[in-house]
């Protein structure tokens, strides 16, 4: 993923949030995720949890369905998770 997109991918979520995220944070919990733990659901379900729980924002276990699904179909492309993060932005 290009330094702006990552940027701006993280202006979006505060903004969004309504609440602020650090840069430091999400590189923290982005250097725990693997290949593997996009392709385990247990850990993808475990990431989003602690996602949600950074971002003070409660995710509903559908939500968490919509996630793990689009991940999977996804695949594990650098390319195809920054398409899924600009899809979720939108919503």
């Amino acid at each position: 993923m290009s330094r702006n997109f990552s940027k701006d991918a993280l202006s979006a979520i505060n903004k969004k949030a309504g609440k602020h995220i650090t840069e430091g944070a999400v590189k923290k919990l982005a250097s725990t995720v693997k290949p593997s733990t996009l392709q385990s659901e247990a850990q993808l379900r475990q990431l989003i949890k602690q996602v949600s729980a950074m971002a003070k924002v409660p995710v509903t276990e559908n939500t968490v369905q919509e996630i793990v699904n689009a991940v999977k179909k996804s695949g594990t492309n650098p390319s195809s998770m920054e398409t899924l993060m600009k899809m979720m932005m939108k919503k």
